[in-house]
C-alpha cells in the first residue's frame, strides 16, 4: 500500500473534519462514534489559520488521515492527528508525523510538544519513536458560569480601535516572553477575531498588560455550544502573578456569560501547580486528564511558577 503525505486542502476539509469524529470516537468507544465532539470544531479553522503546517494521507486518491502543526513562535504543538480506523495499525500515523516534524524543523520551532491519552501505551509508543516522552498530566477543568461584573469595553480585543489592537497583540508577545523566550499566540488572537470563533480579554494594570485570554466561544469552536473555551490564558511571571492569574479567569467568566454561555472550560498542565490549585480554590474541577508529551528533560513553560492555562487538544 502507497501512502502519499501531502498539504490537506480546503477540499479536505469536511472529510478530514469525518475522519477525526469517527476515529477518535471509535477509539473511546461511543455508540455512534461520528458524535464525537458534537458540535465543537478544529479542523477547518486551525486550517484556515495555518494551511501551511497540515498534511493529509491519501491512499489511492482517497483521504485516510490528517495531522495539524500549530505554530506558536519558539513553541510548536500538533493534532488532531487522526486516521481513518480501517487503516489503523498501517503506519499512516508515524507518517504524519514524521511530515509535522519536518515542518517544525522549517518553522525553527524549539520546543514541540502534544497532548494525547494518559492511558494509551500505543499512542506513547508512536511519538516516543520522534522524541516525545509524557511528563504530568494536564486536566481539563470546567467550572459552571455565574454572574460576574460586566466586561470594560478595553478589556474585549473585539472592541478595540484597529491601533489598539495592533499595540495588544505587540504587548501579548511582551507578556508570553516571560514565560517562555519566543512563545508568540497573536496569531490565536488574530484567528478568533477573523474567523468569529469568540474573543480575546486583556488583564491591564498599571504597568500595562498583564495578561491575556484567548476564548472559543459556542457551537462551531473549539468549546461547543454553551462553552467558553480558553484555548489560551497567561499572565506575566512576577510576585502578583498568582492573584493576577484569578482575575484573568474572572474576565474569561465574564465574557461567558456575556455571550450567554453556562460553562466554562480551561486546560492547566499539573506541573503548574500553583495555576491549579488556584483553579481548583476557583470552583473548576476536573472533566478529562491527557498527559503532555515533550522531548526528555525539556519542560517548556511546564513549570511550577508558570500561571498559563492551555491544553494542546
Amino acid at each position: 500500500m502507497n501512502c502519499l503525505i501531502r498539504p490537506l486542502q480546503a477540499s479536505d476539509l469536511a472529510t478530514a473534519d469525518h475522519i477525526f469524529r469517527l476515529a477518535f470516537g471509535t477509539f473511546i468507544g461511543l455508540p455512534d462514534p461520528t458524535q464525537f465532539a458534537s458540535d465543537a470544531s478544529y479542523i477547518e479553522h486551525r486550517w484556515k489559520t495555518n494551511a501551511i503546517g497540515t498534511f493529509a494521507a491519501e491512499v489511492d486518491n482517497i483521504l485516510i488521515g490528517s495531522n495539524l502543526a500549530t505554530n506558536w513562535g519558539s513553541f510548536g504543538f500538533f493534532g488532531p492527528l487522526t486516521v481513518h480506523p480501517d487503516y489503523w495499525g498501517k503506519g499512516i500515523a508515524k507518517e504524519l508525523v514524521a511530515a509535522v516534524m519536518e515542518q517544525f524543523n522549517q518553522w525553527h520551532i524549539e520546543q514541540p510538544a502534544l497532548f494525547t491519552f494518559s492511558n494509551s501505551p500505543k499512542h506513547h509508543a508512536l511519538y516516543q519513536k520522534f522524541g516525545f516522552y509524557p511528563q504530568y498530566l494536564t486536566a481539563v477543568m470546567v467550572k459552571p458560569v455565574e454572574q460576574p461584573a460586566p466586561l470594560a469595553a478595553t478589556a474585549r480585543y473585539s472592541q478595540l480601535s484597529a491601533e489598539q489592537q495592533a499595540q495588544a497583540l505587540t504587548d501579548s508577545r511582551t507578556v508570553t516572553e516571560t514565560i517562555f523566550a519566543g512563545l508568540d499566540v497573536s496569531t490565536e488572537i488574530a484567528a478568533v477575531e477573523a474567523q468569529r470563533l469568540g474573543d480575546t480579554v486583556f488583564l491591564w494594570d498599571e504597568a500595562g498588560l498583564a495578561g491575556f485570554a484567548v476564548c472559543h466561544c459556542g457551537a462551531g469552536t473549539e468549546a461547543g455550544s454553551g462553552t467558553c473555551y480558553v484555548k489560551f490564558g497567561a499572565v506575566r511571571s512576577r510576585p502578583q502573578a498568582g492573584a493576577q492569574f484569578e482575575q484573568l479567569l474572572g474576565l474569561a467568566e465574564s465574557l461567558a456569560a456575556a455571550e450567554g454561555l453556562s460553562r466554562l472550560i480551561a486546560g492547566v498542565n499539573t506541573s503548574r501547580h500553583k495555576a491549579y490549585c488556584r483553579m481548583i480554590a476557583l470552583g473548576f474541577l476536573t472533566e478529562m486528564t491527557g498527559v503532555a508529551m515533550q522531548p526528555a528533560s525539556k519542560p517548556g513553560y511546564n513549570r511550577p511558577d508558570v500561571f498559563v492555562v492551555d491544553d494542546w487538544r
